[in-house]
Parts: structure tokens; C-alpha cells; sequence
């Protein structure tokens, strides 16, 4: 896997550096500045960027628009986005953009080592991670007629699921529910967020996902 990262943080930067390649992944390049991400990346092809939201000039979203612009000029590439909080501004549009091979993780899971390398290996695999912290963010910020509002309480802990990346058979253990009541679930979602079944449960799953992910 090669990787790219942007963190202005030169210990974190660093330490991701030194903890990627222990676990055998090439991280051709670790930069601190948007521009010179978005130049590494056209120049490196990598299969992921792991990427700081604040980066300079000004520390606010610069990471996560350049993000954004990857995903735009390289449809293809994996983005994982490390923050110490959850950013509104850009974070719909770059999780919510199609293809697959997107997380959002807050800097204090990179710490949990496990957690931090499944995600980014899921990311990779084309999957979606989301913290946990900003699914449940993002879902309290809907709109008053968003159609995830029509789901219960049990559909939207599903639909959650979904959204960090998790199997069914992970879902059912996470929910101590059977494989039958996920299943269940899952398809009383894909009927209240209107997604026909001609699209196949896979697409359906991706396209519920993203109708989460959208503010």
C-alpha cells in the first residue's frame, strides 16, 4: 500500500510515518503543506492520503479541501482525514463523494493502533471508517425533512454501522441482534431512504451510506 500524509505536526507526522512502515506500508512521501499534498500526490500516485484537517496557511480546513480537490482531480484515490474535531465546512462533500475509499477519524483513535490500521486498511479497500464521535455528530445536525429522520432508533444504530464500514455479522455482534433482525434493518432503511431494488443490495448499501454521510 503506498501512502501519502499531510500533517503539519512534525512529531505526528513522524510517528505515522514510523508506525505505517513497521507494519510493512510504503509512505512515499509525508508533507505539511496543502499544495505540496495535492503535487505529491500527482507525482507519487498513491493508494491513499492520510490527511490533517488544519494544515497552513491559516489551520482551519485547508487539509480537508485540498481532500476534496484529490478526490476531484484522482476519482480513484482513498482519503483518510484525522481531526481533533469535526469539521462541517468541506466534510460532507468529501465523504459523501462517490467511489468509495473514504474515513474520518479524530487524532485521538490514532493513538488506539488496532482501530487506527483497520480503518485505514478499510479506506483502502474502498470501504468508508467513520469515528464513531463524528457519525453521531454529523447525525444530529439533519435537516428538519432529511429522510433519515423517518428511520427509528434501532435503524439509524444500524445505518451508523454501515457508515464506520461494519459487516452485517459485525453489526448483529455490535447490537447483540440476530443476523436476521440486521437484515431486517437493512431493508426497512433502503425502503424509507426511497432506494429502489433494481440497484442491488450492494449499491443500496453504499447509496444509504452516502444519504447519511450528506448533509
Amino acid at each position: 500500500m503506498r501512502i501519502v500524509i499531510a500533517e503539519d505536526d512534525a512529531l505526528l507526522r513522524e510517528g505515522l510515518t514510523l508506525l505505517l512502515r513497521s507494519e510493512g506500508m510504503d509512505v512515499v512521501t509525508a508533507v505539511e503543506h496543502p499544495d505540496a499534498l495535492l503535487e505529491a500526490i500527482a507525482a507519487e500516485s498513491p493508494d491513499v492520503a492520510v490527511v490533517d484537517v488544519r494544515l497552513p496557511p491559516t489551520f482551519t480546513d485547508e487539509g480537508l479541501r485540498a481532500a476534496v480537490e484529490a478526490r476531484r482531480r484522482h476519482p480513484g484515490l482513498a482519503v483518510l482525514v484525522l481531526s481533533a474535531y469535526v469539521e462541517d465546512s468541506y466534510a460532507g462533500e468529501l465523504l459523501a463523494s462517490p467511489g468509495g475509499g473514504v474515513g474520518y477519524l479524530l487524532k485521538e483513535r490514532v493513538g488506539k493502533v488496532a482501530d487506527f490500521l483497520d480503518a485505514l486498511n478499510r479506506v483502502a479497500a474502498g470501504g468508508t471508517a467513520l469515528d464513531p464521535e463524528v457519525v453521531s455528530q454529523l447525525l444530529v445536525r439533519r435537516r428538519a425533512d432529511d429522510p433519515i429522520r423517518t428511520l427509528t432508533a434501532r435503524e439509524r444504530e444500524v445505518l451508523a454501522l454501515m457508515a464506520e464500514g461494519h459487516s452485517n455479522t459485525t453489526i448483529g455482534e455490535l447490537l447483540v441482534i440476530s443476523a436476521g433482525a440486521v437484515h431486517k434493518h437493512i431493508g426497512n432503511i433502503f425502503t424509507k431512504l426511497d432506494l429502489p431494488s433494481t440497484d442491488g443490495a450492494g449499491h443500496r448499501r453504499v447509496q444509504a451510506v452516502l444519504a447519511y454521510l450528506r448533509a
